[in-house]
């Protein structure tokens, strides 16, 4: 059907039609939940190549699905932290699909579905999910479980691995280990290897949506915690002319 590798079933069943994606990794993960069925997913290549991939590779799974765009729930995504250009593709195709079938979105933060995985595999209650932000630094968020949803505490963080932080007791959830698994202050704590994937937002996805995080289409917005990756070429040149104003008057002082 539609010429994509076909998907696979779940064992956990939700009773409500939802489509989730995720493209803010290396890896694109898209699920759909059509009541009671077994969930189907799909794992693919993220980065430019989801911005091709992703529309015809969710259309297809919702048809494997037997549902229609118009019958879901909700559109569920991950939001972010994570690769610029994968949480754009998310977003964009997150709104185009939501306004065209005039239901809701539900953004989820990418470190949290991190966290639902360490759940899933190892039954974590207490996770620091950490995420490869590149540039020599590292998404961090520790999240605790209460029993039906997923708190924060405290802020998402941006900063160098050997800045981290693990709580005591905590599992440390994520993809960050392969790129700094050597600076990351691990001591004693237990790992579990993993990125956002849409069967965890599914997952995430009904206690989020009676808690009210359902949004109208075009709030469907990234969630970036580095505002910037790269300065224009206006920016570079401004800090160039002020490093040599700065030489230029180093050399005139006595």
């Amino acid at each position: 059907m539609g010429g994509f590798p076909p998907a696979t079933s779940a064992c956990t069943s939700f009773p409500v039609n939802l489509l989730a994606f995720d493209t803010s990794t290396e890896a694109m993960s898209i699920a759909v939940a059509h009541g009671d069925a077994p969930v189907l997913e799909l794992r693919g290549k993220g980065g430019a190549q989801a911005s091709a991939t992703l529309i015809p590779q969710a259309m297809d799974l919702l048809a494997q699905a037997g549902l229609a765009l118009a019958e879901l729930d909700a559109i569920v995504f991950g939001a972010g932290p994570g690769s610029f250009t994968g949480l754009r593709t998310a977003c964009s195709v997150a709104q185009g699909l939501a306004l065209g079938a005039g239901v809701p979105v539900l953004p989820v933060e990418t470190l949290m579905a991190v966290a639902e995985e360490a759940r899933r595999l190892v039954g974590a209650t207490e996770v620091l999910a950490l995420l490869d932000a590149r540039m020599d630094e590292v998404y961090a968020a520790h999240y605790r479980h209460d029993g039906v949803l997923w708190r924060r505490q405290g802020e998402i963080a941006l900063e160098a691995p050997e800045a981290v932080q693990v709580p005591p007791g905590c599992w440390v959830a994520g993809n960050a280990f392969a790129a700094y698994r050597t600076r990351l202050p691990m001591d004693s704590a237990q790992a579990v290897i993993t990125v956002p994937r849409a069967s965890a937002l599914l997952r995430l996805a009904p206690a989020l949506l009676a808690a009210g995080q359902g949004r109208a289409a075009d709030q469907a917005l990234p969630l970036y915690v580095r505002d910037k990756v790269a300065q224009t070429t206006a920016e570079r040149d401004a800090i160039r002319a002020a490093a040599t104003a700065a030489a230029a008057q180093d050399r005139m002082t006595p």
